[in-house]
């Protein structure tokens, strides 16, 4: 592939979140092209070809890994196919860029990650907002101690559930950490600049043993605490923010996941209160060109595989102190009734 031509994508599935995560930024961003998609259900993807405006359809997924004119695949699949996917998509020679969370457990997320290293492929997962430049402020206000030592981490993420969505499905690894708390683990691991330790947990939960609601208690050391709280639940309020609480100060960030529809950094420490609006494209433009970057020129990737293992240890540390199964563990749904909300530790 020349240097100056399009990172040429195919799509595996036909999924909503496509057209905003990568079709529509690669007509922004301009060094990126799709070209064929493929999904379980021809009617279907022949259906999102036309509305996407994708030249090709494919009659399966094995067919669109195997076609020699594409460089990278998106895979924007139920959690439980990510590692099979990904791992034969890096086995055909495709870049991936994987849907968050990257796998089920952090089992398969160190095989996808191991099989990237070996292919020498670029394996990214989707948590588009740590390229939005509103991440990289809040990064270096932290690290600069405009709030002083941090001595607690706060973040909450919450979104209703339909009755039929699939984040409510065993079988596909759904829940509301693998949906969302996802995100804040990744949040908390990033801007503190650790591992932490999953102290305890508490879950809600809903059919099939799945968590429409986590919280979690962190001890990050030094003395430092963190606590996160989502929900998938139907009667959840939809809302997001990220908070530092410093021996100086505080930092609380609005709307951290997808800060191009709106959002507020507040600071506030000895020399008063502040609101700043970090100006950005959306981002997932700044992920489609952090990531043709990785390709092109083998710019180091913000989430990358070593990241997503830690993140997935975490999640899988939450499920275990809640006393819930570890998704992909565990073929079928516990059964129903044994447990509906697990205590404290």
């Amino acid at each position: 592939m020349a240097s100056k031509a399009p990172v040429r994508f195919g799509i595996l599935g036909a999924a909503r979140i496509a057209p905003k995560a990568l079709i529509e930024p690669a007509s922004q961003v301009g060094a990126a092209e799709i070209i064929a998609v493929s999904a379980r259900d021809p009617v279907r993807a022949c259906a999102f070809a036309a509305s996407n405006g994708i030249p090709r359809v494919l009659s399966s997924y094995e067919e669109l890994l195997a076609a020699p004119d594409l460089d990278a695949v998106y895979i924007p699949l139920p959690n439980s196919l990510h590692c099979e996917w990904t791992v034969r998509a890096l086995r055909a020679g495709k870049h991936v860029l994987c849907e968050k969370p990257l796998a089920s457990n952090a089992v398969e997320a160190q095989q996808m990650t191991d099989v990237a290293r070996e292919t020498g492929l670029v394996l990214a997962e989707a948590f588009h907002y740590r390229y939005h430049p509103l991440a990289a402020r809040v990064q270096e206000l932290l690290q600069a101690g405009y709030i002083g030592r941090i001595l607690r981490y706060d973040s909450h993420f919450s979104v209703p559930s339909l009755p039929a969505d699939i984040r409510l499905e065993w079988s596909l690894a759904g829940g509301a950490t693998m949906d969302l708390g996802c995100y804040l683990v990744n949040m908390l691991c990033y801007f503190s600049g650790r591992a932490p330790l999953v102290r305890q947990a508490k879950a809600r939960i809903g059919p099939d043993w799945i968590d429409i609601a986590m919280e979690a208690d962190f001890e990050l050391g030094d003395g430092a605490e963190a606590h996160i709280s989502c929900s998938i639940a139907p009667d959840a309020s939809p809302g997001a923010w990220f908070r530092a609480i410093g021996d100086g100060g505080e930092l609380l960030m609005t709307n951290p996941v997808a800060p191009h529809h709106g959002h507020l950094l507040t600071l506030r420490n000895g020399a008063g209160e502040r609101h700043e609006v970090v100006e950005g494209n959306t981002t997932y433009a700044h992920q489609l060109e952090a990531f043709v970057a990785a390709i092109r020129h083998k710019t180091p990737l913000s989430t990358a595989g070593t990241d997503a293992v830690l993140n997935m240890r975490l999640i899988d540390e939450i499920y275990r102190a809640a006393g819930l199964p570890c998704r992909g563990t565990v073929g079928r749904a516990p059964a129903v009734g044994i447990i509906r909300e697990a205590a404290l530790r």
